[in-house]
């Protein structure tokens, strides 16, 4: 039988490292081809909650994420495939520099034979810009680097110098100007939700399609602003989801500035198992709506934890949800809104659900990220935790994270009744199986030599 196929023009924009303008780059690029009548198509690399909603409004259309180790290869091929049937042009856009991770941004464009758009901060060096470029365009034979995007670049002499160094060895393909009218606005775990700026988001990635002409002109090149070569995509050896534990179910979901950190497919697979999805406002409502199961996703309580403590009706529904018990999910920011309480970077202290046991705090610029298991009871869930705050006085873990790369435990999960709680994010595609058994509230057993094994790695480690 043959293998169907379909065809479509893609580009993984990239860079050496964070904070080279990938995200900007990509949102241009992404609004630059939307206004040209095309149908866009943007990818994140690897669990990252904030660019994805940006880039969903430059390009009018859903992000999710693509990680290898995440998702898997058989997702991330069947995301790509389902996109290139309806889609002109599908942008990715990787995660910190080109080879950084476990797998890379590298590993992924390589993977699907997609190629690779430099976007390299070149304030302060010419020639050196080139030599860098030319050493990523290089250092492995299995991708394409189809040309660099020099940022920063504001002179036709700057773009001279650094197209002589290129020498024709790899595409000068822009030399964008710095331009405060589209750097994108930022906060301590990285940019600012677009709900929060949506009509100076607007602004700005239209101004940046002028940007773009003008770093296209300026680089003396013309390539970018035209479709790229298409990449052909199978779809993926992956298990549809057939049983459905959760029909007739409704799960109340938080969904607002103060929480907002959801995986699109997430949702969707919520969805896929029968679940009916009702969203909720801890800010701004008085109850939650009437539900089987509630899911509280990370965000930015710690931005809003006046307002939600103020919310006093809310704070008497979860915990009436929670004595109920009701099956209950919560991750990082929701873990915290569960706890008695939390204290801001001003030792401020806000009272809130007060549904399990412990309080938070936030922690300033010190804190915790990277890719982990979730080892529950009921099996196992990949995702990644990123904070800046800590939990103190909480009960007994029942089980923790597992770190990708290193032997500690991570994260530990916390289980009071039918709620599970952590600062663990997890990518429900990894086990739907086990998140059907969380909203479902059919709980196993912890495993307690395997916790009594982890505590003891955790004194060692």
């Amino acid at each position: 039988m043959k293998t169907m196929k379909v065809s479509c023009a893609a580009l993984f924009i990239a860079a050496p490292a964070s904070g080279q303008g990938k995200t900007t780059v990509t949102a241009a690029l992404a609004r630059y081809f939307c206004q040209q009548g095309k149908k866009v198509r943007v990818f994140k690399t690897g669990p990252d909650y904030l660019d994805p909603q940006i880039l969903a409004q430059a390009s009018g259309a859903p992000s999710d994420q693509l990680d290898l180790w995440m998702a898997g290869e058989q997702y991330c091929r069947q995301m790509l495939f389902e996109a290139a049937q309806v889609s002109d042009l599908i942008l990715i856009e990787g995660a910190m520099g080109l080879f950084d991770g476990e797998p890379s941004s590298a590993d992924l464009a390589a993977k699907f034979g997609i190629p690779i758009a430099l976007v390299m901060d070149v304030k302060g060096m010419a020639q050196t810009a080139a030599a860098l470029a030319l050493g990523l365009a290089n250092y492995r034979s299995d991708y394409h680097c189809a040309g660099l995007i020099a940022n920063n670049c504001s002179t036709a002499r700057h773009a001279q110098l650094i197209r002589d160094a290129l020498d024709g060895q790899l595409p000068l393909l822009a030399c964008l100007a710095k331009d405060e009218a589209v750097a994108l606005p930022e906060r301590h775990l990285g940019l600012v939700q677009a709900c929060e700026v949506v009509d100076e988001l607007e602004m700005r990635f239209n101004h940046a399609c002028h940007w773009l002409e003008e770093g296209v002109a300026r680089a003396g090149a013309s390539d970018l602003l035209s479709l790229p070569k298409t990449v052909e995509f199978s779809p993926g050896l992956i298990e549809k989801i057939t049983d459905q534990p959760l029909k007739g179910k409704t799960i109340a979901i938080a969904r607002d500035r103060a929480f907002s950190f959801i995986y699109q497919s997430n949702l969707q697979i919520l969805a896929q198992l029968g679940a009916q999805l009702s969203f909720f406002s801890p800010l701004n409502d008085v109850t939650i709506p009437a539900a089987d199961a509630m899911w509280l996703p990370g965000g930015y309580p710690e931005l809003h934890a006046s307002a939600l403590s103020e919310n006093k009706p809310m704070l008497v529904s979860m915990q009436k949800f929670q004595q109920a018990n009701k099956p209950i999910l919560a991750e990082c920011g929701g873990f915290l809104y569960c706890l008695a309480g939390l204290t801001d970077l001003e030792e401020q202290y806000f009272p809130l659900a007060n549904i399990m046991q412990g309080s938070g705090a936030m922690r300033g610029k010190r804190g915790c990220q990277g890719m982990q298991t979730a080892i529950l009871p009921e099996g196992e869930v990949r995702g990644h935790a990123h904070h800046r705050s800590r939990s103190q006085d909480t009960t007994i873990p029942v089980g923790f994270g597992k770190r990708q790369r290193h032997p500690a435990p991570g994260e530990a999960i916390f289980r009071e009744g039918n709620l599970t709680a952590s600062y663990l994010h997890l990518f429900f595609a990894s086990n739907p199986t086990v998140i059907g058994q969380l909203f479902n509230g059919d709980l196993a057993q912890p495993d307690y030599q395997l916790l009594a094994d982890w505590q003891s790695n955790a004194a060692s480690a």
